[in-house]
C-alpha cells in the first residue's frame, strides 16, 4: 500500500503530473507498492509488459545482455521518475531487463489498468506520451554525450550533475558502483578508474564512494569545452 508520501513521489513523476485530480487520484488507488533488495530483477527482456513503475526509493538499472554475454546499460532511474510506459500501451514485450542498483521500493500500475482508464479519457494519454517523449530526449542526450564529448567530459558531466551547488566546492556520494557508473558512461571499470586519476587536475579526488569537487565552476567549464579541446581517454 502507498503512504501519503508515495503517493506524492508518483504524483511528482512526469507520468502523473499530466494527469487531471481525479485521474491521479483513481490511478492511485490502483496503485501497488514493493520492496525490492539490491540487485533484484524487477523484470526481464521479453517479460511482458503488464506495468508500469515508478521508482519511490533506490536506483534501479535498465540493460540488454549482448550476444557476448556483456551487458549494456540503457538507462538509470532514481526517485520520482517511471519507466515501462511506451511497451505498457502496447502491452507488449519489454525490450530490456530492469535490475535494482540499491535497495529500492517501486509503485506499480498494472498496464491493462493503465489502457482501460485511456479507453474511458482518452486525454490520459498525453501525459504517456509526455513520459515516453521525455526517456527519448534522454536517450538522444547519452547519444549525444557518447559520440560529441571525451571519457573524462561524460565522467565529469555525471559528477557535475551530482553536486547540490552551482559555485563553490561539495562533496557528493556516488550513488551506485564504479562498475556500474562505467556502463551507463559507456566505458569500461579500468577506463573510468584512469579519467578519475585524470580529474585531479581539476581539483576532484574520489575516494571509495565519495568525491570531493574543489570547484563546480571549473568542472562545468571542462564539460563546455569542445572534445578536440578536452582529454582524451
Amino acid at each position: 500500500m502507498l503512504t501519503a508520501s508515495d503517493k506524492a513521489t508518483v504524483l511528482g513523476s512526469t507520468l502523473f503530473k499530466a494527469l487531471p485530480a481525479q485521474a491521479s487520484d483513481e490511478m492511485l488507488r490502483e496503485a501497488t507498492m514493493r520492496s525490492y533488495g539490491s540487485g533484484e530483477t524487477v523484470f526481464l527482456h521479453g517479460d511482458k509488459a503488464d506495468a508500469v513503475y515508478v521508482v519511490l526509493d533506490g536506483w534501479v538499472k535498465l540493460y540488454r545482455v549482448t550476444q557476448s554475454g556483456s551487458e549494456a546499460v540503457v538507462s538509470v532511474f532514481s526517485k520520482q521518475q517511471s519507466f515501462g510506459e511506451a511497451v505498457a500501451l502496447r502491452q507488449a514485450e519489454y525490450p530490456v531487463s530492469a535490475e535494482t542498483v540499491t535497495e529500492c521500493r517501486l509503485a506499480k500500475i498494472s498496464s491493462t489498468a493503465l489502457v482501460n482508464r485511456i479507453k474511458q479519457q482518452p486525454e490520459l494519454a498525453l501525459a504517456l506520451v509526455s513520459a515516453t517523449f521525455l526517456h527519448l530526449r534522454d536517450l538522444v542526450g547519452q547519444v549525444e554525450r557518447l559520440k560529441a564529448r571525451s571519457a573524462a567530459q561524460r565522467v565529469a558531466e555525471f559528477l557535475l550533475d551530482l553536486c547540490p551547488v552551482e559555485s563553490g566546492s561539495c562533496n557528493v556520494t556516488l550513488p551506485y558502483d564504479k562498475v556500474l557508473i562505467a556502463g551507463r558512461l559507456g566505458m569500461k571499470p579500468e577506463s573510468l578508474s584512469r579519467v578519475f586519476s585524470k580529474l585531479r587536475d581539476l581539483d576532484v579526488e574520489i575516494a571509495k564512494n565519495h568525491a570531493a569537487v574543489g570547484s563546480v565552476e571549473r568542472l562545468a567549464a571542462f564539460c563546455a569545452q569542445d572534445r578536440s579541446d578536452a582529454w582524451r581517454s
